[in-house]
């Protein structure tokens, strides 16, 4: 039911979520949700790697899929409350300046546990089972070299998570029937005690990165994690072992990877994300059997996009209608006198 109180709150798009036709490239990201609350939609005119200052217009919401927010995009900020991220990663946002400009920034909490997670045991048992490669020795007629890739099973071997929020929990989860060993935990957020409730043994770094089958990361690409897994971390992976990338380009020193592929120093790795996206031409990934690549889309579904979408509408809904949204990265702006001014101007209650 539209609800008229709403008509002054309006949200913003980013271009990308948009073909030149002006179509939406995603069948269903939750803006149902946003017409049954009356609360109306437009677009960015133009897509650009980093918002531009009043893209958003007369907005006091945006979701935004892939532009940076840089301090200079949120000028001026005055109508400007909220920004929804479509995805759970914020290392693209400057989050500092949006408490500053007392704009709340939100991701979309838990949306893509699932699916992440079922990619990353795809890309796990696509790996062990050189999907891959196999596939290629049938395109090109090599049926009788399948005898130099035998593959290994999942049982007896052990699963090291770097990273346990709601995406490594789910990908304990989902791998808990296939008979493994232990999972080893790695994650300085977590006590050992919040670990170990989970059926894992916590662990250091070094520790994990020397006794793991798989090393999947699944942490925030931040100060602290950016170049956590380099030259030295990788020397002490098995030869034996796979590096799985689902977080963020910059957690792992991407030269320092690629020598121990070509190298053969590591079994293999997959990776969905990239120090500098998007990749355009052939990279030099592109000549190693050893490696799986996506365009840091290796999750997407839809629906995930559904479920994103949800979360990023229900937190415009939550602020228009004065309540506190799910999902807040700077809760601290909730405690700006002035943040609190400009919601009851905005959104009257």
């Amino acid at each position: 039911m539209a609800v008229d109180s709403h008509s002054s709150f309006r949200v913003a798009l980013t271009a990308d979520f948009y073909n030149s036709d002006q179509q939406c490239h995603y069948p269903d990201i939750g803006l149902s949700l946003l017409a049954e609350a009356g609360i109306p939609v437009q677009r960015f005119d133009r897509h650009r790697p980093i918002i531009e200052a009043g893209q958003w217009r007369e907005a006091q919401g945006i979701i935004c899929l892939t532009p940076r927010v840089t301090a200079a995009s949120l000028t001026p900020s005055d109508d400007l409350l909220v920004i929804g991220r479509f995805g759970v990663g914020y290392d693209s946002v400057d989050v500092a300046a949006c408490t500053a400009s007392d704009v709340m920034l939100c991701i979309a909490a838990g949306a893509v546990d699932r699916p992440v997670a079922e990619a990353t045991v795809g890309w796990i048992i696509a790996l062990t089972h050189h999907i891959r490669t196999k596939d290629h020795l049938v395109r090109t007629g090599r049926w009788d070299d399948r005898n130099a890739y035998m593959g290994t099973e999942l049982r007896d071997r052990t699963l090291g998570i770097v990273g346990c929020g709601g995406i490594g929990k789910a990908v304990l989860q989902l791998l808990s029937s296939f008979n493994m060993n232990r999972p080893l935990v790695y994650d300085p957020c977590l006590t050992a005690e919040a670990i170990a409730a989970l059926g894992a043994e916590p662990v250091t770094l070094d520790d994990l990165l020397r006794r793991a089958d798989f090393v999947s990361i699944h942490c925030p690409l931040n100060a602290q994690s950016r170049g956590l897994i380099a030259a030295r971390e990788l020397a002490l992976m098995k030869p034996t072992a796979y590096l799985i990338n689902t977080a963020r380009g910059g957690i792992v020193d991407e030269s320092a990877l690629y020598a121990a592929l070509c190298e053969r120093r590591i079994a293999g790795a997959a990776i969905d994300c990239f120090e500098q996206e998007p990749i355009l031409s052939p990279p030099k990934w592109a000549t190693l059997d050893n490696v799986i690549l996506a365009p840091h889309s290796i999750a997407w579904t839809h629906e995930m996009f559904r479920d994103i979408g949800r979360c990023a509408c229900q937190v415009m809904i939550d602020l228009s209608q004065h309540r506190v949204p799910a999902g807040i990265v700077n809760r601290e702006v909730l405690d700006r006198p002035s943040f609190q001014d400009k919601w009851r101007r905005l959104c009257p209650k």
